[in-house]
């Protein structure tokens, strides 16, 4: 059977599924490597309702995937954070999709701002990699005092005290504005149909 999957902007009619979004955040960030940050109930709350994150859902209006949009140092860096998903969907090969739209999103939001992330995930670096982002050094990022605020929770936090800001074990990826994102609005992998809806 083929689950029918569609990824869209989070709007108020999805904030019911923030409680099991913010266990899942919570539970991914107590694992070493994938150095995801806790965020609050009230900080997810505000992400959906500034129409800044995004929602994959499945048959029967199951949450596969989400992450949501931050920007920093005056909207000149965007983020796309806390790619989350569901336990029910692992290797479904969402991952990519969603963060296709999440780009989509912030060049819509933040035009002409560079897109960058921090990630020690393998299977991040490589979705990054073909969506056009490069390694970079870490003083090619925001020196925005608030995003790297948000590192506090990860387990590798103390690396990047001590290397003030320098270097931690995560990889700093850019990726430029002016090329085209790689978004085809549909795609299959592993019995899996994606719509992308643009509104």
């Amino acid at each position: 059977m083929v689950q029918n999957i569609e990824i869209t902007i989070a709007s108020e009619e999805h904030l019911a599924y923030i409680p099991e979004i913010e266990q899942a955040i919570y539970k991914a960030s107590l694992q070493k490597g994938t150095g995801i940050a806790v965020r609050s109930t009230e900080y997810l709350l505000a992400k959906i309702k500034e129409g800044k994150a995004v929602i994959a859902l499945g048959n029967e209006g199951l949450w596969a995937r989400f992450c949501y949009i931050e920007s920093w140092g005056h909207n000149k860096f965007v983020a796309n954070s806390g790619l989350i998903v569901s336990s029910a969907f692992r290797g479904a090969g969402l991952a990519s999709e969603i963060k296709k739209r999440a780009l989509e999103l912030s060049a819509q939001l933040f035009p002409g701002a560079q897109l960058f992330g921090l990630t020690t995930s393998l299977a991040v670096m490589k979705i990054n990699s073909g969506l056009g982002y490069q390694p970079v050094t870490f003083s090619e990022l925001t020196n925005d005092d608030e995003f790297w605020k948000g590192c506090e929770t990860c387990p590798y936090y103390d690396i990047l005290v001590r290397t003030k800001r320098d270097d931690c074990l995560c990889t700093a990826m850019v990726m430029d504005p002016k090329k085209k994102n790689k978004v085809n609005g549909e795609a299959q992998a592993s019995g899996i149909k994606v719509n992308i809806n643009h509104t």
